[in-house]
C-alpha cells in the first residue's frame, strides 16, 4: 500500500512540474488586458514588447505629456502667463485658475502634469499659440520634426475627446522618451505632490498615478501620468529605472483602473528580467567581413540578458537580436575611413650633365695641360740662354 501511495505522489509531482513548465514557457511574453501597449527602453528607444502598438487610439490626458515638453522647449518656464478667459468653460479636472490670473509657465506645467488640470493645459496652449488652430498646427509639427512620430494628430492640449485627436502607443512612447531627456520635464513628471497656492485654490495637489504615489508599490517607478475619457477608457504612462535599465510603459484602453496597473507591472517585470542596457562609445569599431564601421556618436543599446547577439550587415547596420533571431534594435553605423598613408617626398635628382658639357670639360683640361707644358719649355729655354751668355 505504501508503494502505491508513493508512486501516486511521484506521479502528482511530475504532473504539476510539467504544468508549471508549460505555464512558464507560455508566459514568456506578458498577457495584457489593455487593448494597446508598448514597452520601450527609455534611453535607446528599443521596443521590447508591443501589443497593437501602431493602432490609432484616443490618449485622453496622456496628451499632456506632449503639451508639457512642447511648452518647456518652446516657452520660458519663468515667464508669467496671463490666464485666458477661455478656461472658464473647460470640462474635467482643474486646478481652478481664474481668467486674468498671472501664473508662471512652470507652475501651469506642474498643475497640468501632477493634477491633470485641463484649465492649465488650455492656458498654456493659448499663451504659446494664441488659438487652438495655431496650437494644433504647431504641436503636430513639433512632434513630427523633433521626435519623428508618424501616426499622431492632436487638436487640443488636454486630451478631451475629439475624433480627430489620436495617437498610438508607439508614438506616445517615443514622445515620453524624448521628454525624459529634459531635466525640467523629468522633475515634474516624477513629482508626487506639490503645494498649490492659487487665487482661488490653496491646497496640496497630488499625482493621480497610484504606482508613483506608492499606493501600488513598485520600487523602480520614476514617473507617471494617468488618463481617462469614456471613449479612451483608462490610459497610463509610466517610467521606471532599476539601476541597469530604464523603461517606458504605455497602456491604452483598459476597462478597469486596477487592470491597467497590473498590465504595467507585468511589462516592467518582463523588461527588467530579460534585458540590460549598455553603451557604445563614439568611435567604437565593428566589422562585417572586410568592411569596417564605427559609431558616429555615443549610443545606448538594449540587449537580452541571455543569448543576445550583435550582427553587423555589410550596409553598416548593427542589429541587436535575441536568441530567436528577432531584431530588438537597429543602429546605423558610419564607414570607417582610415588615414591616408603619408607619402615621403623624394630628394630632387641632381641634374645630369650633358655630353657636350663633359666634352668641354675634357677639352678645357687638355688646354690647361698644354699651356702648362708650353710654360715649362719656355722656362727651360730661358735658362739655357743664360748659361750660354756666361
Amino acid at each position: 500500500m505504501k508503494n502505491v501511495f508513493g508512486l501516486f505522489m511521484l506521479l502528482l509531482i511530475i504532473i504539476y512540474s510539467s504544468v508549471d513548465l508549460v505555464a512558464a514557457e507560455g508566459e514568456e511574453d506578458p498577457i495584457l488586458t489593455s487593448e494597446a501597449a508598448v514597452l520601450m527602453d527609455t534611453e535607446s528607444g528599443a521596443i521590447l514588447f508591443g501589443k497593437n502598438e501602431e493602432a490609432k487610439m484616443y490618449p485622453a490626458s496622456l496628451t499632456k505629456i506632449a503639451t508639457a515638453i512642447y511648452a518647456i522647449e518652446s516657452g520660458d518656464l519663468d515667464e508669467l502667463v496671463v490666464v485666458s478667459k477661455e478656461i472658464e468653460n473647460i470640462d474635467g479636472t482643474r486646478v481652478y485658475l481664474n481668467p486674468g490670473e498671472q501664473v508662471p509657465l512652470r507652475k501651469l506645467v506642474q498643475g497640468m502634469l501632477i493634477n491633470s488640470g485641463n484649465d492649465a493645459a488650455l492656458a498654456i496652449a493659448i499663451h504659446l499659440d494664441d488659438s487652438m488652430e495655431s496650437y494644433s498646427k504647431n504641436i503636430n509639427k513639433f512632434l513630427e520634426t523633433h521626435i519623428g512620430v508618424e501616426d499622431t494628430h492632436f487638436v487640443n492640449p488636454h486630451g478631451l475627446f475629439d475624433e480627430n485627436h489620436y495617437t498610438t502607443a508607439k508614438d506616445l512612447g517615443m514622445i515620453l522618451n524624448y521628454a525624459m531627456n529634459n531635466p525640467d520635464f523629468r522633475e515634474i513628471f516624477g513629482t508626487k505632490q506639490l503645494e498649490w497656492d492659487g487665487e482661488s485654490w490653496d491646497t496640496t495637489i497630488l499625482s493621480h498615478h497610484r504606482m508613483l504615489k506608492g499606493e501600488i508599490p513598485y520600487e523602480a517607478v520614476t514617473g507617471g501620468k494617468t488618463g481617462f475619457v469614456d471613449q479612451s477608457k483608462q490610459t497610463l504612462a509610466t517610467t521606471a529605472d532599476n539601476g541597469n535599465l530604464k523603461l517606458t510603459a504605455i497602456l491604452l484602453k483598459s476597462e478597469y483602473k486596477r487592470k491597467i496597473y497590473e498590465d504595467t507591472i507585468k511589462l516592467f517585470d518582463y523588461g527588467f528580467a530579460g534585458f540590460n542596457s549598455s553603451q557604445i562609445k563614439k568611435g567604437e569599431t565593428f566589422a562585417a567581413g572586410d568592411l569596417k564601421f564605427k559609431a558616429g556618436e555615443d549610443l545606448f543599446v538594449t540587449e537580452p540578458i541571455e543569448d543576445g547577439k550583435r550582427v553587423v550587415e555589410k550596409d553598416g547596420i548593427l542589429k541587436i537580436e535575441n536568441k530567436d533571431g528577432e531584431i530588438i534594435q537597429s543602429i546605423e553605423l558610419k564607414p570607417l575611413i582610415g588615414k591616408k598613408p603619408e607619402v615621403k617626398k623624394e630628394a630632387s635628382p641632381k641634374p645630369e650633365q650633358s655630353g657636350l658639357l663633359s666634352v668641354n670639360t675634357i677639352l678645357g683640361a687638355l688646354v690647361l695641360v698644354a699651356a702648362a707644358g708650353v710654360w715649362v719649355i719656355n722656362r727651360k729655354q730661358k735658362k739655357n740662354r743664360r748659361f750660354r751668355s756666361r
